[in-house]
């Protein structure tokens, strides 16, 4: 089937059309639609997963609902759930009594029902701790294990997940990392591709050419819309085309290509000793190289298709891992949950309590609330958060023992 060269940027304008710019945002759904290279994984070799996970986050009223909507209708195999009405039952597996056999059956949920799909779930921040620690081991190894009323399975999962969630304050906060914004686990946000950051930019010039955009929305006749409705039908058509015939291998050109790049991010955040880049890092820009290649039904990933991954990938990161104290990339703000800059203010203030505590306390105990505020009368810039992340650093550190709000040191044996 011949290509001709422009199609990428048609197929790109031509998503989500009804949704104001977030260009950046549409090409990474186009790239979760069409997928990777599925890898066979016979004689029990490592699998390599090949479907993409995305997480879009940011204010209210952005359209995230809206983007995972058109995903949902788009696909023709995929769920569409709500986090506050989502549990780890109806998301996996269930078990009942069929009423003529009596025998137990098990009910599958929405991630094994969206097996080769997507598996849309909104409010993703609402959701029970119980139905979000199920997800671990979906997102990494494509399965779900059940052990149920004597079931013991493992079902395959092997859906692209689409997440959207809000901040913890309704309104992003520029002056706190993801993690803290947004209250998820790291161990989860860690698994996501891409994680895109929407954010209402209270722009004059902005908010007119939306405004202009969503009137033009009221204004269109049934010809108009019957012409988008072909539009997304044909563009269904040809990512099922595209996910069924075209397997994308990469070239050798390719292939160096990502190891620089992937050796480039690594050495980035070196010279300030911040990690920038993770060999799952890698493993994103293998798969988003071959749905860009995909997105062109070649047979090959071509040098263009890595660089074009790895400039979204990069403006995917910028938004989500950015140090806000420093303005840097941390990849160990998604890695481990805290920046390599606060990392260090932590060690530092943990040494500064055990100082304190040796000096003053004598073994006895202290209010933690009473230290809190010695230790701001010598540094205001001694935050709650900073407090209580220091005191577990020591806690792991058995330098001293927390009763409630009591706190006592522990005086090493001489």
């Amino acid at each position: 089937m011949g290509v001709p060269d422009g199609i990428g940027g048609t197929i790109y304008s031509s998503s989500a059309p009804s949704i104001f710019e977030h260009s950046d945002v549409k090409r990474g759904l186009l790239c979760l639609l069409f997928g990777g290279t599925a890898k066979d994984d016979a004689n029990d070799k490592t699998k390599l997963r090949s479907e993409i996970n995305i997480l879009l986050c940011g204010d209210p009223g952005t359209s995230k609902s809206q983007l995972l909507q058109y995903v949902f209708t788009l696909m023709p195999r995929s769920q569409y759930t709500s986090g506050k009405g989502s549990s780890a039952v109806g998301l996996t597996a269930s078990v009942s009594r069929d009423p003529d056999t009596k025998q137990l059956v098990l009910q599958t949920g929405a991630l094994v029902l969206a097996d080769k799909g997507v598996c849309c779930i909104d409010e993703f921040d609402k959701m029970s701790e119980s139905a979000r620690s199920v997800l671990h081991e979906v997102m990494e190894q494509q399965t779900l294990s059940i052990a149920k009323a004597g079931i013991i399975c493992q079902l395959n999962a092997r859906a692209s997940l689409l997440a959207a969630a809000n901040p913890v304050d309704s309104k992003w906060n520029t002056s706190k990392t993801i993690v803290e914004n947004m209250d998820l686990p790291h161990t989860l946000l860690s698994r996501f591709d891409l994680i895109f950051l929407l954010v209402d930019p209270h722009d004059e010039e902005n908010d007119r050419r939306l405004a202009n955009h969503l009137v033009s929305l009221y204004y269109q006749t049934n010809a108009e819309r019957a012409e988008q409705d072909l539009d997304m039908a044909l563009l269904r058509d040809y990512i099922a085309y595209a996910k069924a015939t075209v397997k994308p291998r990469l070239t050798d050109d390719a292939t160096h290509l990502l190891i620089d790049k992937y050796m480039f991010m690594r050495k980035a955040g070196a010279s300030v000793g911040q990690i920038t880049a993770y060999p799952r890092q890698l493993e994103s820009l293998i798969r988003l190289s071959e749905a860009y290649a995909k997105i062109h039904l070649r047979e090959e990933v071509l040098a263009s298709d890595v660089e074009a991954a790895h400039a979204l990938y990069k403006d995917a990161l910028k938004q989500s891992a950015t140090d806000p104290t420093t303005g840097r990339v941390d990849v160990n703000i998604l890695a481990a949950g805290m920046s390599a800059t606060t990392r260090k203010q932590v060690e530092a203030l943990a040494k500064a309590i055990a100082a304190h505590l040796e000096a003053t306390s004598k073994g006895e105990n202290v209010s933690a609330k009473i230290l809190l505020q010695q230790l701001r009368e010598k540094e205001h810039t001694v935050t709650r958060e900073l407090f209580d992340d220091a005191l577990t650093e020591l806690l792991k550190k058995e330098q001293i023992v927390r009763t409630g709000d009591r706190i006592r040191f522990l005086v090493a044996a001489s």
